[in-house]
């Protein structure tokens, strides 16, 4: 692989994985009508996204860290309650139990782990049909207009005003289902969850914040069952310096697309992203039907 074709794909990594034009349609197209080839191993596919995950590291670092505080005060909470319940069991005392989800970050935490069920288990099962899915240009054109339409719903819908403590635990499991849902080439992940969230009635700015942390688990989580490939599949080392530009790219790339977001998500500027995913996917329908 060359510096520029790192270049280029660690640019095309950072804005499709944040701005709401999928990632996974877009390579299909690249690969299916201009034949440019956009595998670079598997060890370049990780770096690229631990290129965007640091960009949603250093736009909500304050919040990732506060989140990580109080999973552990939680877990410190939990012992202290299974504590409390050896010592009434024991004693026959009626001592209190501390609450455990008790502030917006704690419930944000409980909502990205339920959230994060779903995602898997779609993520799992249908691991097969999104590969094969990727191989073709009609279901990618196809999910590309679907992600039109939820673009153009979530610039109409009405402002909602839900924090983490009034969202519900069914709302997560949807939210969830959704981004597995957006593993299909052609669903904008970002732009399916941050609809569904603004369509559940979310403050529009933490919509934003729940779909890019959310992001986190379900990368992490590819990434870790990628590893086995990665330690079979020989890497040059001379190779390394040229992915790590790549990776660089995408995490500067994907912090300015992160920014981006907010203010469009904002200002309800989607409809923009709407017409182009119209326009892309009716290309990738026509080049199916005649290339």
């Amino acid at each position: 692989m060359s510096v520029l074709q790192s270049i280029f794909l660690g640019i095309v990594q950072g804005i499709t994985e944040f701005l709401p034009v999928s990632s996974s349609g877009h390579l299909a197209i690249l690969e299916n009508i201009f034949h440019i080839d956009t595998d670079g191993g598997m060890l370049f596919d990780i770096m690229l996204h631990v290129g965007t995950l640091a960009a949603v590291f250093v736009v909500y670092h304050k919040d990732i860290w506060r989140m990580i505080v109080e999973t552990f005060k939680m877990i410190g909470d939990l012992f202290a309650n299974l504590h409390i319940y050896m010592l009434n069991r024991i004693h026959k005392t009626s001592l209190k139990y501390r609450r455990v989800v008790h502030n917006n970050y704690r419930k944000f935490v409980m909502l990205v782990l339920v959230s994060t069920i779903p995602t898997g288990l779609i993520g799992i099962i249908g691991k097969g049909l999104v590969s094969a899915a990727g191989q073709t240009l009609l279901i990618p054109g196809i999910c590309l207009l679907m992600t039109g339409v939820l673009l153009l719903i979530a610039d109409t819908t009405r402002e909602g005003h839900k924090l983490p403590r009034q969202v519900t635990y069914k709302n997560g499991l949807l939210i969830g289902a959704a981004q597995g849902l957006a593993t299909l080439p052609g669903l904008s992940r970002s732009g399916t969850t941050i609809a569904v969230c603004l369509l559940l009635g979310m403050d529009r700015r933490f919509a934003v914040k729940y779909s890019f942390i959310l992001s986190i688990p379900a990368v992490l989580g590819a990434a870790l069952l990628e590893v086995k490939d990665v330690i079979a599949e020989p890497v040059k080392a001379s190779q390394i310096g040229v992915y790590a530009i790549g990776m660089v790219f995408a995490a500067v790339v994907g912090y300015i697309c992160i920014k981006t977001m907010l203010i469009v998500v904002k200002n309800k500027k989607f409809k923009y992203f709407s017409y182009y995913c119209f326009i892309v996917g009716a290309v990738a329908i026509a080049g199916h039907f005649l290339l």
